[in-house]
């Protein structure tokens, strides 16, 4: 476990990660084909629900030898949200909940960066969402580097927090008849990130 409480990225039943660079220094774009921005929540006290959004953009500048310089920004498409069910997609897109309408986009703009360990970056940004924005702190695990067949240097993050989701202004909720709510106030954030150096 990292120091986090997550599981890093030795501890999955995958392959172990490769190194192609020992410094990971420079500007990437995130490749949002082969990357992954979900979340997961309780539903009714018994289960978990998980969802993703499909469409997203973001940018990073690493610095090893000065982790403060670096910086990311992250561009979510409120409406590309999807958690297998239109109907549930649908709800979570209305004025209940995101409001994609009026706040079509959720966007993530750090304000600190420092390296925690050798393997693990802490990003703390300003996470807009809903019409609010308030701060928040992300850990990173680097999960490797590669050269693709395509030229393309790759470099791979996995990260994690919880929020709760009315610190943003989610409100919305039913009362269940046993007690609880339909639907968590804590969410849980998952990232799978592969970035791509700039040339």
């Amino acid at each position: 476990m990292s120091i986090f409480g997550r599981k890093t990225a030795t501890e999955t039943v995958f392959d172990a990660g490769t190194s192609a660079v020992s410094d990971l220094t420079g500007d990437y774009t995130i490749d949002s084909s082969h990357s992954y921005i979900g979340f997961s929540a309780r539903h009714a006290m018994v289960t978990t629900v998980r969802g993703a959004f499909k469409e997203f953009e973001g940018t990073a500048h690493l610095d090893t030898t000065n982790p403060a310089a670096s910086s990311v920004r992250l561009v979510i498409q409120t409406a590309s949200i999807d958690t297998g069910s239109a109907d549930r997609d649908g709800h979570l897109v209305s004025a209940d909940f995101f409001d994609a309408a009026a706040h079509p986009e959720i966007v993530f703009v750090s304000t600190a960066v420092e390296k925690v360990d050798d393997d693990t970056w802490a990003v703390t940004g300003d996470l807009s969402l809903h019409g609010v924005t308030k701060s928040l702190t992300i850990a990173f695990d680097e999960t490797g580097s590669a050269q693709d067949p395509f030229g393309n240097l790759r470099v791979g993050f996995e990260g994690g927090t919880a929020i709760n989701r009315k610190d943003w202004g989610l409100t919305w909720n039913a009362a269940l008849e046993t007690g609880g709510v339909l639907v968590s106030e804590k969410i849980k954030l998952d990232f799978d990130i592969s970035a791509i150096k700039s040339a």
